[in-house]
């Protein structure tokens, strides 16, 4: 693209790259990054929140490459039920859950690592007497999360004629921890939406056919170094592209995108001030500045550039 300076004293003139518009493009999805947290935040309501997180066993994670697109759709759907299914059961809860789910397939190391995290207030609502209900200090217990989402999992990939591993292990893993009022955990998510699985800034050198990249220690919260073939490294990023057109965030409940006039009537009744009230206004899509003196630009020419024929 032809951008040129609305300046008339400057009248600079440069070309821009077309944005490669992909869903794991830190540099183009940035804004789109930021619309998705204040959507987020928007709909906050006046519970405690809570991130638990839902991980496949290691001797699954072969026939969940295989078989993507199902194994990730099971994944959601197992945990919905799962989540739907005890709040529905619970005591103090009674009612309809809503919730956000987001899919993962990267460890901290870049390795294989499938797991759903979901943001989840403690609370529910009777759809037919729309009360709303909450608890405090403590949502459900993790072991019997994970047995019933062991068994719902094994079941659907049974149902869907996929071969079970004979070492499938007894005990899975699903941590459940008090995130307060959630916006640190939603924000948290959503800066693993639109971009790829690892940052430029941690890619430390790249030199004879060896790249060097960092990462946070989740236990130690220090940064390690890891260093990989070249090939090693695609290999590791190719990992984690999602079938085409899969989506990886879903919401679910009172949380689901066609309950905004009940999640507002909710917030009325609550007394919650939304998000969007709060802030000033929701930020526009950066716009493109002079290097020269800081004024805005505008396109004034676009053009596809195509290879050379030799």
């Amino acid at each position: 693209m032809l951008a040129q300076c609305t300046d008339h004293d400057c009248g600079e003139k440069r070309y821009i790259p077309h944005s490669c518009g992909h869903r794991n493009c830190p540099h183009c999805q940035n804004h789109e990054n930021q619309q998705w947290i204040e959507n987020q935040l928007d709909k906050r309501l006046p519970a405690e929140y809570y991130l638990a997180t839902f991980t496949l066993p290691r001797q699954l994670r072969a026939l969940t490459w295989r078989h993507q697109k199902i194994v990730y759709s099971l994944m959601f759907d197992c945990v919905q039920e799962t989540l739907k299914t005890f709040t529905r059961n619970d005591k103090k809860l009674g009612g309809a859950a809503g919730f956000t789910a987001i899919l993962h397939t990267h460890s901290r190391e870049l390795e294989y690592h499938p797991h759903i995290h979901v943001v989840m207030p403690a609370a529910s609502i009777n759809m037919l007497t729309r009360l709303w209900k909450k608890k405090a200090g403590y949502l459900f217990n993790e072991r019997a999360l994970a047995k019933v989402f062991r068994a719902k999992m094994l079941e659907a990939l049974v149902d869907q004629g996929l071969k079970l591993p004979g070492d499938c292990p007894e005990k899975w893993i699903v941590h459940c921890k008090n995130v307060g009022n959630g916006d640190k955990a939603i924000i948290y998510l959503g800066k693993y939406l639109y971009r790829g699985v690892i940052q430029e800034k941690d890619i430390l050198r790249c030199e004879d056919g060896m790249v060097t990249f960092r990462y946070l220690h989740a236990k130690s919260k220090k940064y390690k170094t890891r260093t990989v073939t070249g090939e090693k490294f695609l290999y590791l990023l190719m990992l984690h592209i999602l079938p085409k057109g899969f989506r990886r965030i879903r919401c679910y409940g009172f949380l689901h995108p066609c309950s905004k006039k009940l999640i507002k009537l909710l917030q009325l009744i609550l007394r919650v001030i939304p998000f969007r009230m709060l802030a000033s206004r929701q930020k526009k899509r950066p716009a493109i500045t002079c290097p020269i003196c800081g004024a805005k630009m505008k396109i004034i020419q676009t053009q596809i550039l195509l290879p050379l024929v030799a």
